[in-house]
């Protein structure tokens, strides 16, 4: 198998910033819903280009104030050194010292990156400005990530984000379990050392999740694609069916001694916590 150090896992959960007054009360509602679980962090996306800044901005400062610990997302496109430092300041002022720093998606028509081109660059930004003030976790793709031209070149890579000093990294979701191992041999035999922990994506939505997948060259295994299809619209069949299938996955990665699991709970708090439930995780004190 893989000689995989033991840790002591811990859990997170990621939200988008809400677009309304509406999504904003769902979200708190969703937040403090899954605030009883004490989970490490809840992490917060940054749109395409930047697009949803001030809105990650927002929810993160919100979700601090109300005693939780956030974590936001930063990303090289659309940004400049300038603007970064100043989020960087204002995130220390609050107490955040945890960053997801990633390189993120080109806005469509977008041709330019900003003053980052890749996501290393930024982790090596953060650090000259911030020293050893946050946590760094960067994106890890035990499928590939879509834009790398073979799995090696993508492990260079990633290879440059920890060099450059990030301390961790989150997984794209997957649901082919050997792809994580996999990944992480390959990390081993490059000489790279740090906590990997795998993203979770609870199924409820399979049209959503197949469109997803394809844009984040995410492996939707046909077996499962098959099950999926098969329900048709029934949506609880799904939801019971992907619980299942999640659940197991996430029993198999306990087991292995991963160091935590990163739930994408698309600003739902049911199926992530339905997992969890399965799992008899305890709530962990951080």
């Amino acid at each position: 198998m893989h000689s995989q150090k033991k840790y002591t896992p811990q859990f997170s959960f990621e939200f988008f910033p809400p677009k309304t007054a509406e999504g904003e009360k769902k979200l708190r509602v969703t937040r403090d819903e899954l605030a009883k679980l004490n989970p490490k962090y809840f992490s917060v996306t940054f749109g395409a280009g930047g697009s949803t800044r001030q809105g990650t901005i927002d929810t993160v400062l919100e979700i601090q104030q109300a005693g939780l610990s956030a974590a936001p997302h930063l990303s090289c496109i659309g940004s400049t050194k300038e603007n970064i430092s100043k989020i960087l300041n204002l995130y220390r002022e609050n107490n955040i010292n945890r960053i997801v720093a990633l390189r993120g998606d080109m806005p469509s028509g977008m041709q330019e990156t900003g003053e980052f081109r890749y996501a290393n660059e930024l982790v090596e930004f953060i650090r000259k400005e911030s020293g050893d003030h946050f946590d760094i976790e960067v994106a890890a793709y035990p499928e590939t990530h879509p834009q790398a031209h073979d799995a090696q070149s993508d492990l260079v890579n990633f290879k440059r984000k920890v060099d450059a000093g990030a301390n961790s990294a989150i997984t794209q979701y997957f649901y082919n379990i050997d792809a994580y191992f996999m990944f992480l041999e390959s990390c081993e035999k490059a000489g790279i050392d740090l906590p990997v922990i795998p993203g979770i994506m609870p199924i409820t939505n399979y049209t959503q999740l197949a469109r997803f997948s394809d844009m984040c060259g995410a492996e939707i295994p046909r077996w499962l694609r098959k099950h999926l299809q098969g329900f048709g619209d029934d949506r609880e069949s799904i939801k019971a069916f992907g619980e299942e299938v999640v659940t197991r996955m996430c029993e198999k990665l306990l087991a292995a001694g991963v160091p935590g699991l990163h739930f994408y709970t698309m600003n739902q708090s049911a199926p992530s916590k339905a997992i969890w439930n399965n799992l008899g995780i305890k709530t962990s004190n951080k």
